[in-house]
């Protein structure tokens, strides 16, 4: 497999799961500092939308009042319906408002 296929830039990844309309939305939400990388513990901040993600890698995104934390499953190849965006990450845990689950 090439390079190209096992990585995919932050911001179109998460328009192809349809956590943003746009892929400028989610460039914006990436570069204001919402989205956080997981690995080995600590929380990357991502300051760059075009930042890449292999499948394994978690993710904290903020979301308004709440944050979501997900391993990223697969990278697709389009922005498809509901179910095929469903199927490229897994929740790994829900924060309400406060860090409470």
């Amino acid at each position: 497999m090439s390079e190209a296929a096992e990585a995919c830039r932050i911001d179109v990844w998460l328009w192809r799961a349809r956590f943003f309309k746009t892929r400028g939305l989610a460039a914006r939400a990436v570069a204001e500092g919402s989205v956080r990388l997981l690995r080995g513990g600590a929380r990357i901040r991502l300051d760059k939308p075009g930042r890449t993600l292999r499948p394994g890698d978690g993710l904290l995104l903020t979301l308004g009042d709440r944050q979501v934390a997900m391993r990223i499953e697969a990278l697709g190849t389009r922005r498809g319906p509901a179910p095929e965006a469903r199927a490229l990450y897994s929740v790994l845990d829900e924060l309400a408002p406060g860090g409470k689950p």
